[in-house]
């Protein structure tokens, strides 16, 4: 099974359910539904009958393969139906599951003694005992090692009854390993209050570390203390737009108790626009789950970076934030599901994935299908590439991220930006960073350049076949790193992310006397470089008379090679660049002393930013023009 897992996963990835006859006669085999690592040599044995499964089954609607080419259809410039969306209600009508499909799935679940605890317009819930599981699926389940641990799987791939043929796109939740998402930002705040130490340069190069060692032959900067949206603005060409009229949806797992008041405290201290009443929505579950294993806290600084960098790009722009009950997949989509359902933006901005060899091909057309949804009316989805480079520091294994890996998303990679005197755009360098501590004697930086810590995720994805957006575009040696047909590569485009050349963020935190007070911090990862490009989106939009962007990929790479784009590489000056970082080693203040490190800049483990497409930066940043280029579109 593992060695065709790719093409099938192929297949998913565009939405087709991949149908082919099961095993036993009279049924319809759910591909992909055996996870790739329930081997024969795991098997540790059949599951216990009296152990319980919750699972969804995801409906295929009444045209899987007519969804997934309208939705391309819709967002190609080159297409006849280009622009021509349709609403939710339209949408559901064309391509959601039909009354009697609904009625069939239902009957079927019950009558292998399952209980229908859900059902939305995308999927039907069950609970039951793994008896009437294995009994409706048509496949054992069987316990399996899985690293250290051990999980429940299928033995062989689900199936279900010929009659539910084109009825049934996937089911997900047979398998019971861990399917949940971490924010991908770079220094997630935690409980606790976080600070930054100075000496900061209030623009890049403002203040020289005359006392310190020289890296690369000469004196550099302190970093930044963190951009504002004025910086961030004319650095990406914003011009007199704002984002009026333009939705943005935010989705991330939990929600921010003191969000409103962090978010006009902040833009009120920066010189952004005040939020006017009614420009920032919450839609929220009625439970959260999980919030323990999930470290609900840590989402508020998430939350908060993501509200407050949208708003300091497009100030104008309508913002609903979508919390997720917890941090599980399951919970996340229904997040996603939300948004088009109701059509709550045009432009949804995600901070949050996973690995993706975590993600299996059930889960991927789950996903898949909620953006085809979206694309059909009108919704562009954008998502952080990741902050651990090729991943193989953090995995042992080189790999993208997912739900960035989808082919029919806008996935959003990194950069180190130096925004200079005047608000002046100066230079970006991929970002990827290695660091190196001062000497005892502060004469020498040890071990320079360092160990890598971060960098902007990319690569090429092993699962998701080349989109066609990416043919002539993507150089050949990156589309078939690993399949000679070529697949998806990540990222698509690029922004600020790099944390020592990051945004400045506000959020209420608990102080060590246990009160809870405003302070700010800077902070960075691709969590800032995915509501940073939402919001020029949003300004591009507005540029074009307020009518969506859409599925955007075919857009952005139709204008690559053009001056719309900065071509982000890594040494953009011609030498090598790094900054000067003094941190409180307790992270609020110099009673536990300081720690002075140098951070290398374009340093992304074996992801280079290079002249052209590259897997740091795609096609590069919005530059000057890129914005105005939307109108008349």
């Amino acid at each position: 099974m593992a060695a065709t897992l790719p093409m099938l996963a192929g297949a998913l990835a565009f939405g087709i359910p991949a149908a082919q006859a099961a095993d036993s006669p009279g049924r319809n085999a759910l591909v992909g539904t055996k996870p790739a690592w329930a081997t024969a040599k795991a098997d540790k044995g059949a599951t216990s009958n009296s152990a319980q499964v919750n699972a969804r089954v995801y409906l295929a609607g009444r045209d899987a393969a007519g969804l997934a080419a309208y939705a391309k259809a819709v967002s190609d410039p080159s297409s006849a139906a280009y622009g021509k969306y349709l609403s939710a209600k339209q949408t559901q009508a064309r391509f959601g599951a039909t009354k009697a499909q609904v009625a069939a799935v239902k009957g079927w679940l019950k009558s292998a003694g399952l209980k229908v605890t859900a059902v939305t317009p995308h999927y039907v819930a069950v609970s039951g005992d793994v008896a009437a599981a294995e009994k409706a699926f048509g496949t054992q389940l069987h316990n399996y090692a899985k690293g250290s641990r051990t999980y429940r799987a299928p033995a062989q791939s689900a199936s279900v009854p010929e009659a539910l043929k084109g009825a049934v796109l996937t089911v997900t939740g047979l398998d019971n390993a861990p399917h949940k998402a971490n924010h991908d930002d770079q220094l997630p705040p935690p409980d606790a209050v976080f600070k930054n130490s100075g000496p900061f340069s209030s623009y890049y190069g403002s203040n020289i570390a005359t006392t310190l060692p020289d890296a690369y032959g000469s004196k550099i900067p302190y970093a930044v203390k963190g951009y504002t949206g004025k910086q961030l603005r004319a650095a990406y060409g914003a011009g007199k737009y704002t984002g009026k009229g333009v939705r943005v949806a935010i989705t991330d797992a939990y929600a921010s108790p003191t969000i409103a008041y962090d978010a006009a405290t902040y833009a009120n201290k920066h010189g952004d626009a005040g939020w006017t009443t009614g420009q920032l929505h919450q839609v929220l579950p009625k439970n959260y789950t999980k919030t323990q294993e999930c470290g609900a806290a840590g989402w508020y600084g998430e939350e908060t970076l993501d509200v407050e960098a949208v708003h300091a790009v497009a100030p104008a722009a309508d913002v609903t934030y979508v919390g997720a009950a917890s941090c599980y997949d399951d919970d996340l989509l229904d997040s996603l599901s939300k948004v088009v359902d109701n059509h709550l933006a045009d432009i949804v901005s995600n901070s949050w994935g996973d690995i993706e060899a975590n993600q299996t091909p059930d889960l991927a057309a789950a996903y898949d299908q909620v953006f085809q949804f979206g694309a059909v009316q009108g919704i562009g989805f954008y998502f952080s590439s990741g902050d651990n480079g090729d991943e193989v520091a953090h995995t042992g294994t080189k790999q993208v991220d997912t739900p960035a890996n989808s082919a029919w998303v806008t996935a959003v990679g990194g950069t180190s930006l130096a925004v200079g005197k005047g608000d002046k755009y100066l230079w970006e360098t991929g970002w990827g960073t290695e660091k190196a501590a001062l000497s005892a004697d502060g004469k020498s930086w040890k071990d320079f350049p360092g160990a890598y810590t971060s960098g902007a995720g990319g690569g090429t994805s092993k699962n998701v076949p080349q989109p066609y957006y990416q043919k002539g575009v993507v150089p050949k040696a990156l589309a078939t790193a690993n399949n000679a047909a070529g697949n998806r590569v990540v990222p698509d485009i690029a922004a600020i992310a790099d944390p020592n050349t990051g945004f400045s963020v506000g959020q209420t935190q608990t102080f060590p006397d246990g009160t809870q007070q405003y302070s700010e911090y800077r902070i960075g990862g691709t969590s800032l470089a995915a509501p940073v490009i939402s919001a020029v989106q949003a300004l591009a939009q507005e540029a074009r008379g307020g009518k969506a962007i859409g599925f955007a990929n075919p857009t952005i790479y139709a204008k690559y090679g053009s001056k719309l784009y900065h071509d982000v590489t890594d040494t953009p000056t011609g030498s090598e660049l790094a900054v000067a970082r003094v941190d409180f080693v307790n992270g609020i203040d110099a009673t536990g002393g300081l720690s002075v490190s140098v951070r290398s800049l374009g340093k992304d483990s074996s992801l280079k930013a290079v002249k052209g497409y590259d897997d740091v930066t795609g096609v590069g940043s919005p530059a000057n023009g890129y914005v105005d280029s939307y109108r008349g579109h």
